[in-house]
C-alpha cells in the first residue's frame, strides 16, 4: 500500500447546544461532517424525503395499479450484485404483500447477456409472457431493450439511480432521482432505495381506491427496510440525511430479530451477531457472499436467500453463499498475485508508470475483476481498470476511481474522442463497467491514461488519511466507542470516526498469517490497549526495531469468551 500523508479534517466552532449533552469526541465528530442541528442527525421514518419529488412516480404507480387490478403477469428485471438482489426481492415481495399473485423475477446471468434490459434478455422474458417488465437498479441505458419489449407488446417500467446518457428510453415511466428534472435532492437514493419509495407511494394509492378491504390489509412496508439498509450500505452510495434513515431503521430491524431469514442466515455463517450489527458488517459481511452469486454463478440463489420464508432453506443457501464466497476469495487472491507481479516490474516513481492503470490477463474471471480492480486501486491509489476476456473478440472491463476522477464522465470522454473505440460502458463517479475490441487496448490504454492525467495533479495520486484528530488518555473508553458507534450509521461521504496518535509498542505478533496483533500504549499514558491491524506486509511486520508507531485507528469492542474490552483497529501504521 503507498505511503499516506494523514491530515486531519477541519472542526468548525462547535456550539454549546444542541450538543451540549454529547461527549465533546462526538460533539466534534458531527461537526467535522457538517452537522449544524439535531435535525441533521434525526433518523426517524417521518422524517423522509416525499416520494411524489420523485420524477415518473405517478406514471409507474397508475400502471402498477392497473397491473394490480388486472392481476396482470409482473416480471422484476434485476441486476446480479447486491443492490440488484435486495432491490429484486424487495419489489417482488413487496407486490406480493399487495395482491400481486403473478409476480416473477430474472436477472440476467453476467456472462451470457451482460448488464440491464439488453433486446437479448428481453427475448428471455418473453417466454415469461409479462404483461409488465419494471427493471430495478438498472434500466436507465436501455434503450434498445425497452423498444424490443415494447414491440412485443410488454410496458417496461425503469426503476434506476445511475447516471443517464444523452439518451433516455421511451418507458411508461422511469423513476431515477438522477434523471432531468428530477426535484428528489437525495440523488445518491440506491437502486433499492428507489423500487422501496415506488412501492411506498403504490401502497398509499391503492389505499385511496379503497383496495385494501375485507381479508386483504395494507402491507407494513418498513418490514422491507432490513433489504433497504443491506442494499444501500452494499452500493457504497453517499450517506446522506435521507440514505442514513433508511439504513438506520433497517439496522434496527436487524437487530432486533425482525429481519429475512436469509439475512439473519448470511449473519449466522458470517459469525455475526445481529444485537450489535453495524452498517459495515453490512457491507463487508453480507455483501460480499450475496455479490459470490452473481459474480461466479448466478444472483437468483442469493435472491431466493432473501426471498426464502423458511429458515433452515435460508441457512441452506447461505452455506451455498458461504462457499461460493470462499471460491470468490481464492480467485480473487490469485489474480491479484499475477496482478502485483506485473506491477512489481514498475515503481510508484518511476516516470512510465502510467496515472490511470489498465490490468489484462486471459485467465481472470469476468465476475471477479471489479474487486481486483478495487484492491489495486487501493494499493496504488490510482484509477484502476482490469479486464478480462469476453465473448467475439472483445474484453470486458471494471473500473474503479478515486477522488478528483470520476470515471463513468472519463469513459464518456474517451469515447467522445475517440468514436467507436468504447462498445459499451455505464457507471457512476467511483466504479464503472465497459466493452472493448481486444485489438484496442494498446490504444485505450492511451487514451484512458490521457484522460487521467488531463484530470488529476501529482498530489491527487498522493494518499491522504483524513482523521478525527487526537484522543485524550482519558477519552479510550468503551462508552466512547460505543457512544460513536450507536451514533451511525457511518458510511460513505460520513465517514465512520477514525483518530490518529503517537504510540509505544508493548507487543507484537502475527496472527491468521497475515494480520498483526499488537498492545500499544499512548505515549504519555499509563494505558496497554490491543489493537489489530487486518493484512499487513508480512515482510515488514512484525518489527522488533520499531519500538514506536503513529496509527490511524478505530475504537471498537471487542468480545472474546464473554469479557469485553476495548480494541483498536487500525487502518494504516508508520514507524515514528
Amino acid at each position: 500500500m503507498t505511503q499516506a500523508i494523514i491530515q486531519r479534517r477541519p472542526v468548525p466552532t462547535v456550539s454549546s447546544t444542541p450538543f451540549s449533552h454529547l461527549h465533546p469526541v462526538l460533539a466534534r465528530v458531527y461537526a467535522a461532517r457538517g452537522v449544524e442541528s439535531l435535525a441533521d442527525i434525526g433518523r426517524h421514518l417521518n422524517e423522509l424525503l416525499p416520494d411524489h419529488l420523485m420524477k415518473g412516480m405517478g406514471a409507474a404507480v397508475d400502471r402498477l395499479v392497473l397491473a394490480l387490478e388486472r392481476q396482470e403477469r409482473i416480471l422484476i428485471l434485476g441486476d446480479f450484485d447486491c443492490d440488484g438482489a435486495t432491490s429484486t426481492t424487495l419489489a417482488v415481495l413487496a407486490l406480493r404483500m399487495m395482491g400481486a399473485a403473478q409476480v416473477d423475477y430474472l436477472v440476467p446471468n453476467r456472462f451470457e447477456f451482460g448488464y440491464g434490459l439488453s433486446p437479448e434478455i428481453v427475448e428471455v422474458a418473453r417466454q415469461k409472457k409479462p404483461d409488465v417488465i419494471v427493471t430495478v437498479d438498472n434500466g436507465i441505458s436501455s434503450i434498445e431493450g425497452v423498444k424490443k419489449a415494447q414491440d412485443f407488446g410488454i410496458d417496461v417500467i425503469v426503476t434506476d439511480h445511475h447516471l443517464p446518457g444523452q439518451v433516455l428510453p421511451d418507458a411508461v415511466a422511469i423513476v431515477n432521482p438522477n434523471q432531468p428534472g428530477c426535484d428528489f435532492i437525495a440523488k445518491s437514493t440506491c437502486g433499492v432505495g428507489v423500487i422501496f419509495y415506488v412501492m411506498i407511494a403504490l401502497r398509499r394509492a391503492l389505499q385511496s381506491k379503497g383496495y385494501f378491504s375485507g381479508h386483504q390489509s395494507a402491507p407494513n412496508l418498513a418490514n422491507l427496510l432490513d433489504l433497504v439498509a443491506l442494499g444501500t450500505v452494499a452500493d457504497v452510495v453517499a450517506l446522506e440525511h435521507n440514505n442514513r434513515t433508511l439504513v438506520h431503521q433497517g439496522l434496527l430491524r436487524i437487530r432486533a430479530g425482525q429481519a429475512r431469514p436469509g439475512i439473519l442466515a448470511l449473519l449466522e455463517v458470517a459469525g455475526r451477531q445481529r444485537e450489535h450489527l453495524m452498517a459495515a458488517d453490512l457491507g463487508f459481511a453480507i455483501a460480499p457472499r450475496l455479490n459470490a452469486a452473481g459474480r461466479l454463478e448466478d444472483m437468483s440463489i442469493g435472491i431466493e436467500c432473501l426471498l426464502t420464508d423458511n429458515p433452515d432453506h435460508a441457512r441452506e443457501l447461505a452455506q451455498t453463499l458461504n462457499h461460493l464466497n470462499v471460491e470468490r476469495r481464492g480467485i480473487e487472491q490469485s489474480m491479484q498475485k499475477q496482478a502485483i507481479e506485473i506491477l512489481d516490474q514498475l515503481s510508484l516513481d518511476d516516470p512510465s508508470m502510467p496515472w490511470g492503470v489498465c490490468l489484462f490477463e486471459a485467465s481472470w474471471h469476468q465476475g471477479v475483476i471489479g474487486i481486483l480492480a478495487s484492491r489495486i486501486k487501493d494499493r496504488l491509489h490510482r484509477p484502476v481498470i482490469a479486464f478480462a476476456l469476453g465473448d467475439e473478440g472483445e474484453i470486458k472491463g471494471s473500473a474503479r476511481s478515486i477522488p478528483g476522477f470520476h470515471i463513468r464522465d472519463g469513459l464518456d470522454a474517451i469515447a467522445a474522442r475517440h468514436p467507436g473505440l468504447l462498445k459499451k460502458f455505464g457507471g457512476h463517479a467511483a466504479a464503472a463497467g465497459l466493452s472493448i475490441s481486444i485489438k484496442d487496448l494498446a490504444i485505450f490504454k492511451d487514451a484512458f491514461n490521457a484522460e487521467v492525467k488531463k484530470a488529476l495533479t501529482e498530489a491527487d495520486l498522493q494518499r491522504v488519511l483524513m482523521t478525527d484528530g487526537e484522543l485524550q488518555h482519558d477519552d479510550f473508553t468503551l462508552e466512547l466507542s460505543d457512544a460513536l458507534q450507536q451514533a451511525g450509521p457511518w458510511g460513505h461521504q460520513f465517514p465512520e470516526p477514525v483518530f490518529d496518535g503517537y504510540f509505544k509498542i508493548l507487543q507484537q505478533r502475527i496472527v491468521g498469517q497475515k494480520h498483526l496483533k499488537l498492545v500499544v500504549m499512548p505515549v504519555g499514558g499509563q494505558q496497554a490497549i490491543d489493537a489489530i491491524a487486518f493484512g499487513v506486509d508480512t515482510q515488514q511486520w512484525p518489527n522488533d526495531a520499531v519500538q514506536s508507531i503513529r496509527m490511524v485507528y478505530r475504537l471498537a469492542r471487542n468480545e472474546f469468551r464473554g469479557q469485553v474490552s476495548l480494541q483498536l483497529m487500525v487502518d494504516y501504521l508508520e514507524a515514528s
